[in-house]
């Protein structure tokens, strides 16, 4: 038993005929710390958000984080699955996700367009990933 909790994670070499893994699997990377910040962000909008917009704000945030913790599993298992190991540190993550913190909590209307702005650069990093992974031969990715 002892000896099991003694196994560091690594990364391995995973032949499943993926070119281009390392750059796959950094690209998932990203997108995992792109995530992760955005999970936070939509959290924190919806602990603070008020007004007449309350009720519907806080449920589609709630629902958007959930679902975005959900997406950021499938993310890092798929890094593992091309052999490599998923973030570990939140200092990777926010070094790796091209989200940022607004200085101050804006008026709702600006959580919204700031939350939608970033989903928008998010989907960028996706559609730049979706072409990477197909020049490497990774239709699950």
């Amino acid at each position: 038993m002892a000896e099991a909790l003694n196994i560091v994670p690594k990364a391995e070499d995973v032949e499943t005929g993926v070119a281009n893994r390392d750059a796959i699997a950094q690209g998932l990377s990203d997108i995992l710390a792109d995530t992760y910040r955005l999970i936070f962000k939509t959290h924190a909008y919806h602990w603070n958000v008020t007004g007449p917009l309350f009720f519907s704000l806080h449920k589609l945030t709630e629902e958007q984080y959930q679902d975005m913790f959900g997406a950021a599993d499938e993310v890092a298992e798929r890094i593992r699955a091309l052999g490599k190991l998923a973030p570990a540190q939140f200092a990777e993550l926010e070094k790796n996700s091209v989200l940022k913190d607004k200085e101050d909590l804006p008026s709702v209307g600006g959580m919204v367009t700031d939350l939608a702005e970033d989903h928008e650069r998010v989907a960028h990093r996706l559609h730049a990933l979706i072409r990477l992974a197909d020049a490497g031969n990774d239709d699950v990715t």
